[in-house]
């Protein structure tokens, strides 16, 4: 994978990861198939920061029900990035 705009699909926005920027560690949902050097070489080039470490959290998707049936939501998987000290905070804003 060399393009990082297919590694980081977006930023999670959830109240965890809006407390996690406080400690300098930002969330985001990742392309199933991406590693934590993809992650880091994508929060690299998209940002221009240094990565400390890459954190990865693969997510099961709900089964959830409808009229038709049972079905169940896609598998995703998330990435928690920790910038090195010093580094700006990443505008998301």
């Amino acid at each position: 994978m060399n393009d990082p705009y297919q590694i980081i699909n977006t930023v999670a926005m959830t109240e965890k990861s809006n407390e996690l920027i406080e400690h300098n560690q930002y969330t985001f949902i990742i392309h199933r198939r991406a590693n934590k050097y993809d992650v880091k070489f994508a929060v690299h080039k998209l940002f221009d920061r240094h990565v400390k470490s890459v954190n990865i959290i693969n997510c099961k998707g709900k089964t959830k029900r409808n009229r038709y049936g049972v079905g169940k939501r896609a598998d995703w998987k998330k990435a928690i990035v920790t910038l090195r000290d010093g580094e700006e905070a990443i505008d998301l804003f």
